[in-house]
């Protein structure tokens, strides 16, 4: 940005300058952080005053702050220090509001300071919500320069969750079968997506050692159902049968290997099996995207062929459908051509004309991509990569279980995103945590099981 100073020799009476700003509710986080000021009333959905309304409410002193960026920016611009200011507030503002800030030069003092009128008023209506005085030194040597680059932030906060966890509240608790929760991780996930009405668990596994963890971590088990199973693969096996007799309608991992839980449901008698290959996706809140982006398969399918492919695919488009988005998926490899001597760039060009002939249906397919023309419009485009996919894709459908699992966990621990796990493909959503995860992790998992589970539900009838 280019910055043009107005110095105190060259500022008259009746200078006018404003600045637009829309306030987002991220701007009261940056605010919170770089302010120490915690204020609930700022942050959180909460009546605290008594008036009805959940507040929210945006800072005074970052609507504030507004002034100090024209008077620093614009008038007198650049070399501005403050002396004094006044201020007088009138109405409250709310993240999503555009707010308008006007200064305008009262009188030019002897001592090179200048004497302004400030305020603040709503674009929508007008109507003012801080108005006030400031007294500042003006520059007396001219800038007239490229501003100083600022380092873009992203607030570490996990909106798209928040978001599943609203719609899935309102729903009927998801009854769930916990196989083996006997640690703490495990046990306090069930009861917290429980203590939210998400799902009505039922644990299952040894009761004895389910006690001793509530014991030891004060969880409270009154009206909670225990089915006392002594082995690993035997309380797996009672969840499969839990599901066939209609009891409970979601599986959720608890304190056993994975092999262990879905060892009963591939039994083609007495599982889960209903045609489709078992596929795991990682559903990922990413700090600064727009929406989740999913990661598939990470967890189960060690090096998947085309056939399994097409499931991963399949799988993943009917959990995006029922979690409202518009699937777009990017088969991924490590080049966005076709290369003979690459079999997932072979097998991404073959997805995606699969796609295009109705064998996979609900969404956009298109591949291979690299990694950076996936996600990133700008790689796309320097690439000459179009269509409704490259550069936007919200499903990432990777070559095999070992890139899977890394992209997942370099998204969890170093771009700070929180992931639900949930295999698809079986009978009923199968909620998949591992034990490294966090409460709101496991909390997102099951309102994730939940949602996909009732609009899976409504399709079929």
């Amino acid at each position: 940005m280019h910055l043009v100073n107005r110095t105190f020799d060259e500022l008259a009476p009746g200078d006018v300058a404003e600045m637009r700003r829309l306030i987002t509710a991220d701007d009261a986080y940056i605010f919170a952080v770089a302010s120490g000021n915690h204020n609930p009333m700022h942050l959180t959905d909460s009546d605290l005053d008594g008036d009805g309304q959940t507040e929210r409410v945006v800072p005074g002193m970052l609507v504030a702050s507004l002034i100090s960026a024209v008077l620093g920016m614009k008038l007198p611009g650049p070399g501005t220090l403050y002396r004094r200011q006044v201020l007088d507030f009138h109405a409250r503002v709310h993240a999503g509001e555009e707010m308008i800030t006007r200064v305008e030069v009262l009188e030019k003092l002897a001592d090179g300071a200048v004497r302004l009128a400030t305020s603040v008023r709503r674009a929508g209506d007008g109507v003012p919500v801080l108005t006030g005085e400031a007294v500042v030194q003006a520059p007396s040597e001219k800038f007239d320069h490229d501003g100083i680059e600022v380092p873009g932030l992203i607030v570490e906060r996990h909106r798209h969750f928040e978001a599943l966890l609203a719609r899935a509240r309102p729903l009927p608790a998801l009854p769930t079968a916990v196989v083996c929760p006997d640690d703490p991780n495990s046990l306090q996930g069930a009861l917290l997506a429980a203590e939210e009405g998400i799902i009505t668990p039922v644990l299952i596994g040894r009761a004895a050692a389910i006690q001793a963890v509530a014991q030891e971590t004060g969880a409270d088990l009154t009206g909670v159902e225990i089915v006392d199973v002594a082995e690993d693969t035997a309380a797996a096996a009672m969840a499969c049968a839990m599901v066939r007799e209609g009891r409970v309608a979601a599986v959720m991992k608890g304190h056993l290997h994975t092999d262990d839980l879905l060892r009963p449901m591939l039994d083609k008698d007495l599982g889960l099996r209903v045609g489709r290959r078992f596929t795991h996706v990682f559903v990922m809140d990413v700090p600064g995207q727009p929406e989740p982006v999913m990661v598939t398969d990470a967890a189960i399918n060690i090096a998947p062929d085309l056939t399994t492919k097409v499931d991963i695919c399949q799988n993943a488009i009917d959990l995006a459908l029922s979690l409202g988005m518009e699937p777009r998926v990017g088969v991924l490899s490590a080049v966005e051509t076709v290369n003979p001597a690459i079999q997932s760039s072979i097998d991404a060009a073959l997805l995606s004309k699969m796609a295009d002939r109705g064998q996979i249906t609900g969404g956009l397919v298109e591949g291979p991509l690299a990694m950076d023309n996936a996600v990133d419009i700008g790689a796309a485009r320097t690439k000459g990569l179009k269509g409704g996919v490259a550069g936007r894709a919200n499903i990432l459908v990777v070559p095999g279980l070992d890139a899977g699992n890394m992209l997942a966990k370099q998204l969890a621990f170093m771009s700070h995103a929180e992931g639900a796990g949930l295999v698809l493909g079986a009978r009923v959503p199968v909620i998949l945590n591992s034990r490294s995860d966090s409460p709101m992790s496991r909390l997102a998992s099951c309102a994730v099981a939940a949602i996909h589970h009732f609009a899976q539900q409504g399709k079929r009838r």
